[in-house]
């Protein structure tokens, strides 16, 4: 039944059929078939095997699993010459598939171990619920599953809602429920068993309905159950969270995009290798085998495709995403999901609940005000700001900007204003050694009198050497030993009042009734001031300037909630009270003497305006939703900065009703506009920021109850706040330690910070792997021997290059991050740019690489010094007896050009990652200390590199042997220009591309440091290649092929055949 709310509870009843027995077993049992069990459906888990499999869906992955497939399949049937030679065949596999089963762990335990917001919605559902039935005699109690639409439930103080329900009496004389997980307010609600005719009533204005879930606050009351299971407001909530799909961050995408085109590139050179080497494949060296050269042929293909794909990627993103979360919760924002880190950084919409996020939730009394002089029908008020926004009872009273002493006697009125606070009170507040901080017990609204006597302190009551503890108190208490409170007459909705009934605690006559109560009620039954300690006659007129005064406080910028406190100097006697008849209090509370009013709110954190200007200068815009009213939300819109003091907010400010209302192009437009939305419900947060997302926004959605948790699982970024509901957290990807907005901008800062340093590793290791690939081509373009292998390409992605990688998320922040806007979800993080220069870098990498290689061929004094055409033909030693005279086949076999090629890309790869310290800075402005990780990072990946360099078995595992110091010299020489190449570059980008000189001569010194860079570079490469002139000579014009010799040759290799 939908519109309950709007019906008589009479017509509710006659709806399901229900008596004033309750509902008989055989209508039950209809009405079940009809509607089902009153309980929320268990999520359908994804079983263990989808999760795995799941793992594997990636492009990339499934290349390596194909790479790993193969070497096992070539490994297991190929011949080898030798024990080792059998075992590190294997190795290759074995690691690809160890790297593959590591991510696939990581990936499923962070899916088992994510929270479902869905089954933790379970929690609110009550265990047990007394019914009354026709059949049974009085209430019964029964599993609440088993309500069905119709049921007569009775709820009592402490109970859980089991169902939604309509009220059909109420046994107390209130019952309030705490609603604050459904709709986000901050008090308990008074409800009441009158119709509501509004169909289009928010739930927060639904105020004959108990919503399942809820708690009764206080109060005794009975209803009918109009909602169960998924019909229930929580069910709908459900309802729409599964509905929500979870979306890939921007990285992510970038990411995915990035694997599909990379796979895509990957295809084409591995078929491209192996095209082109397809009249080799019958090669002598071979074996004279076309299967034995096409599978030779294959290998290499394969080992391309290990080279080209960053293994150490999914490790190097997890690790800098976790370091971030350590930094974050430093912050007080605790991370639950690790993608979502870097999400923050592109951050452009900011939609922010109210209370508790933007204000202290903490009711506080900021401003006051006693009847100063009253005569005739004229009457002044003395008014008094009262300072602190929480809990704790230290605060300044100020009149006219002149701090006070309300102990000095200065102003009566106040001692007798602060009794009222103390002793009409029925709560309190407590120090929670834990947090560190005040908290209430009890009701908001009169934690915060307890607060404001505290502050008062009309005793002057010495303060010192007390305790946090004892602090929250000790005025109060002195008060409270001055009166004995007999009893209380609770509030009631037709008086809008309560008081207390007080004796003097040193005995004797002299009882008085202490009032507090809205000031339309109150006022009315008030029949005198008191100004200075005088009972003054109050006139309708003055009544009225009070009124006046009262709404001035409601209203405008300060919006204050307003109670009008009192005191009935000579009430009634006790004897001639009914106190079961709560009909009967508003007599007894008459002839009162009004002393005073004061306003409170719940108010903006301190730190808030600051954080409002700081996301406006950074680009990102705030919007305040909220379920309180328009005109609150304003005023404290006002007060934080999000509307300027005298801004008109037409257009800029709605209530979910007005939203509703607009047609869908109006609402789009709403949304481009406005700053605040009040008085919303769940689904409202949804569609905005659905909205939000259609305009291409990355929106960060906070929200702390049940009702927030399908807009904050729909939100890029779903913040909850740590004192929220489990439901609210399970749906976020952060959760706020503190629930303060300020934590929420400094977590963008750092996701900001933590993308940079992402995008710098990422690019890093791209331009290592365009290395890898180049120098692998080369080979197989030029027909030399293999330089690097497999395994050796796997140890430098994933353990020389992801250190240094790994250390880069620790470059500090730029100084200018949070001057920039954010970037666009849709920019790739490689520009037109950067991909050229990323492939020049990549391409010297692969030519430095096969280049040293070579140099141990051709050049190295100690080495062969074998020409080029030797080289490049070395398949045909066994068949060109002339070609290769005097040398040994088996020098093509020698693990030093191996050995040489993998020290030079290790080398480069961390004077590479020096060069990534900055996108575009010198290294002679961002020297390489100023990360001092990174120092450690390339001191530990050269140490490793010496490890299995010069540890036996790791030299026999990676088919490699030590160097000498020549060798290293060697290494040296030809691995500094990337440094010169990077500087090159980084000018161009500095001058050239991201910002050009605008002036003749400053154009004229930019020619002329690029030509010195250029010259510095040629002169170090003709030093660097001079002494080997000679060398090179021989190498290039050495013994050449002679036709018909070859001719010969083959054609008695063909009669062997």
């Amino acid at each position: 039944m939908e519109d309950a709310h709007s019906k008589d509870a009479e017509e509710v009843c006659k709806f399901f059929g229900t008596g004033p027995e309750g509902l008989s077993e055989q209508q039950v049992e209809t009405l079940r078939k009809k509607y089902g069990e009153n309980e929320l459906p268990a999520e359908e888990g994804k079983s263990l095997w989808e999760l795995i499999l799941e793992q594997f869906d990636d492009l990339l992955v499934k290349i390596l699993l194909l790479a790993a497939i193969i070497s096992f399949v070539l490994a297991l049937f190929e011949e080898h010459e030798d024990q080792t030679e059998a075992v590190t065949a294997f190795v290759e596999p074995f690691v690809i598939l160890l790297i593959l089963i590591a991510n696939a762990t990581v990936g499923v335990w962070q899916e088992r171990n994510a929270e479902s917001a869905i089954e933790a919605l379970k929690e609110y559902e009550p265990e047990m619920a007394k019914v009354i039935r026709s059949g049974h005699h009085g209430i019964q109690m029964i599993r609440a599953r088993e309500l069905v639409p119709g049921d007569l439930v009775e709820v009592s103080v402490g109970d859980k809602i089991p169902a939604d329900l309509r009220l059909v009496k109420i046994y107390s004389t209130t019952i309030r429920i705490d609603q604050s997980i459904l709709t986000g307010e901050s008090v308990s609600v008074i409800k009441h068993t009158d119709s509501v005719p509004d169909p289009r009533a928010v739930n927060q204005d639904k105020k004959n309905c108990l919503f399942s879930g809820t708690n009764v606050a206080s109060g005794k009351a009975r209803g009918i159950v109009f909602g169960t299971g998924l019909n229930t407001e929580i069910g709908k909530i459900r309802t729409e969270m599964a509905e929500t799909e979870n979306e890939k961050t921007p990285l992510q995408q970038k990411l995915d995009e990035f694997g599909e085109q990379l796979s895509k590139v990957i295809s084409v050179i591995c078929v491209a290798v192996w095209a082109i080497n397809i009249g080799h494949f019958n090669d002598p060296a071979h074996g004279g085998s076309w299967v034995k050269g096409a599978i030779y042929y294959f290998k290499i293909a394969v080992a391309l495709a290990v080279a080209a794909i960053p293994e150490g990627l999914p490790a190097v993103i997890t690790t800098c995403l976790a370091l971030g979360t350590r930094r974050m919760a430093k912050k007080n924002a605790i991370v639950r999901s690790l993608p979502s880190v870097e999400t923050l950084g592109c951050t452009s919409v900011i939609c922010s609940d109210k209370t508790g996020t933007l204000t202290t939730n903490q009711m506080s009394v900021s401003k006051m005000f006693i009847a100063g002089n009253a005569s005739g029908d004229n009457i002044n008020f003395t008014e008094f700001a009262i300072s602190g926004s929480t809990y704790e009872p230290i605060g300044k009273i100020t009149n006219n900007g002149r701090e006070i002493n309300p102990a000095a006697g200065e102003f009566e009125s106040l001692t007798e204003l602060a009794m009222i606070c103390a002793m009409c009170n029925d709560s309190s507040v407590d120090y929670n050694e834990s947090k560190k901080q005040y908290e209430k017990v009890g009701e908001a609204t009169e934690t915060a009198l307890i607060v404001l006597a505290e502050k008062l302190n009309v005793f002057g009551t010495s303060k010192a050497g007390l305790s946090p503890k004892e602090l929250g108190g000790v005025c109060n208490r002195v008060i409270q030993q001055k009166w004995k409170k007999e009893f209380t007459l609770e509030f009631s909705r037709d008086r809008k009042s309560m008081s207390a009934y007080c004796l003097p605690a040193t005995g004797g006559s002299g009882a008085k009734m202490f009032v507090k109560g809205a000031p339309e009620g109150v006022l009315g039954r008030c029949t005198h001031v008191r100004v200075n300690g005088q009972k003054v006659p109050l006139t309708s007129a003055m009544t009225q300037k009070i009124v006046d005064q009262c709404v001035q406080y409601g209203t405008g910028r300060d919006t204050l909630r307003c109670l009008a406190l009192g005191t009935v100097d000579t009430p009634v006697s006790v004897s001639s009270m009914n106190l079961e008849d709560s009909t009967q209090f508003v007599k007894y509370e008459q002839d009162i003497t009004f002393v005073g009013v004061v306003g409170m709110l719940d108010p903006p954190r301190t730190e808030v305006m600051d954080s409002i200007k700081a996301c406006n200068h950074a680009g990102i815009r705030v919007i305040m939703i909220t379920g309180d009213n328009k005109n609150t939300a304003e005023a404290i819109g006002r007060r934080i900065g999000l509307f300027g003091e005298n801004e008109d907010t037409t257009g800029k400010s709605y209530t979910g009703r007005e939203f509703d209302d607009l047609p869908p192009e109006q609402q789009s437009e709403a949304c481009r506009r406005a700053k605040l939305f009040a008085r919303v419900e769940p689904s409202h947060k949804s569609k905005i920021v659905d909205i939000l997302q259609s305009h291409g926004e990355i929106t960060a959605m906070t929200g702390d109850g049940v009702n927030d948790a399908p807009a904050l699982k729909k939100a890029e970024i779903g913040i909850a706040m740590g004192s929220g509901t489990a439901v609210a957290k399970s749906a976020s990807e952060m959760v706020l330690a503190d629930d303060n907005f300020a934590s929420i901008v400094s977590a963008v800062e750092e996701g900001r910070a933590i993308y940079n340093n992402m995008k710098q590793f990422i690019r890093y290791l791209i331009s290592s792997n365009v290395g890898e690939v180049v120098s692998i081509f080369m080979v197989a373009a030029l027909g030399i021997p293999e330089a690097l292998i497999p395994v050796q390409l796997l140890w430098v992605n994933l353990v020389t290059d992801g250190l240094p990688a790994t250390a880069l998320g620790f470059n500090p922040p730029d100084l200018d991050i949070m001057d920039r806007h954010p970037r666009s979800a849709n920019d790739g993080l490689i520009s037109g740019w950067l991909f050229f220069r990323y492939l020049a870098v990549g391409t010297y990498v692969g030519v430095a690489t096969v280049g040293a290689s070579m140099w141990w061929f051709l050049l190295y004094e100690e080495g062969p010094q074998i020409t080029y055409y030797q080289l490049t033909h070395w398949m045909r030693c066994e068949i060109e007896p002339d070609n290769f005279a005097d040398l040994d086949c088996a020098v093509f076999e020698d693990n030093h050009p191996n050995a040489m090629a993998l020290s030079v890309l290790v080398t480069i790869e961390m004077l590479n990652a020096i060069n990534s310290l900055s996108e575009n800075q010198s290294l002679f402005v961002m020297p390489p200390w100023k990360n001092i990780w990174l120092m450690a990072a390339i001191t530990l990946s050269m140490s490793l590199h010496f490890v299995i360099l010069y540890v036996d078995i790791m030299a026999t595992i990676f088919q490699i042997t030590p160097l000498n110091v020549v060798e290293w010299v060697a290494v040296l020489k030809i691995s500094l220009p990337v440094l010169l190449l990077d500087e090159i570059l980084k000018f161009i980008a500095r001058n050239y591309i991201d910002g050009k000189p605008e002036t003749t001569g400053a154009k004229a010194r930019s020619a002329i440091s690029l030509i010195a860079w250029v010259s510095v570079t040629l002169a170090y490469f003709a030093w660097m290649l001079g002494p080997y002139a000679e060398l090179i000579n021989h190498a290039l014009v050495g013994p050449s092929v002679d036709p018909s010799k070859f001719d010969t040759i083959a054609a008695e290799k063909h009669n062997e055949l």
